[in-house]
């Protein structure tokens, strides 16, 4: 499905967003990487268009170089913005969806972003769950930058196409933790159907997991988890201490 480019003042707001995000981090070498990542540009691709070469970017992330001042955090911003401009599917325009009707603030129970990665494993211990689908043995540690917890009723029944979007926040690298949930298949074919991958899948209120389920995150090499938390509240509550990442 066509993915719309985002508007001027939508890729204005995002620059603004991101350069506050670095400039007020605490460590702003991991913030940058953050960014990079989730615009999916090599440091080779983001040196050639800022102009310089890809060991500056490679020390700036890593720390190895002091904070960068604001003149590079917005070139940086702005070349990754750019690379952004010339793909069908950009990042920046999934900060400019139209909502529908409904709204998808009832579907979404919480949401947030972090400035730093947080392991696959680590966010999976805190939540207490069951891996169904891991992450292969083999791969490095795998980062998210985010969660959304859902109430997968609401947003099966009541949200549009790009309200179910929003639940990708400013990354489709974070996790998707659906609750009120049955079998696990609505969710997982929904992901599918988006054809937008999260980092991680985390299912809530269920017993056993269905089989589709389980197959559509083996296709689509998505790590799916089961929450054995009692409440949606204990999810809540066990999250929020993330929110300083």
């Amino acid at each position: 499905m066509h993915q719309p480019s985002s508007t001027p003042d939508a890729k204005e707001r995002l620059a603004k967003d991101m350069a506050s995000e670095i400039v007020l981090s605490q460590k702003p070498s991991e913030t940058l990487r953050k960014w990079r990542s989730i615009f999916k540009v090599s440091q080779k691709k983001l040196a050639a268009v800022m102009g310089i070469t890809p060991s500056v970017i490679s020390d700036y992330e890593s720390g190895r170089r002091k904070s960068p001042g604001i003149g590079l955090v917005r070139r940086y911003i702005n070349a990754l913005l750019d690379v952004d401009a010339t793909r069908e599917r950009g990042v920046a325009a999934m900060f400019d969806l139209p909502a529908s009707p409904h709204g998808s603030s009832e579907a979404i129970i919480d949401i947030r972003e972090f400035s730093a990665g947080v392991e696959i494993d680590d966010f999976c211990k805190l939540l207490h769950t069951d891996m169904i689908t891991p992450v292969k043995s083999g791969h490095p540690p795998q980062q998210i930058y985010g969660y959304t917890v859902i109430d997968s009723v609401k947003a099966i029944t009541e949200a549009s196409f790009q309200d179910l979007l929003k639940v990708y926040g400013a990354t489709s690298k974070r996790a998707l933790v659906f609750t009120k949930v049955s079998t696990g298949r609505s969710p997982m074919v929904a992901i599918k159907v988006s054809n937008i991958k999260p980092a991680l899948v985390v299912l809530h209120g269920l017993g056993t997991v269905d089989d589709i389920a389980k197959r559509i995150a083996e296709a689509e090499g998505i790590p799916l988890a089961v929450c054995r938390l009692e409440k949606v509240e204990n999810i809540v509550a066990a999250l929020k201490s993330l929110h300083n990442k």
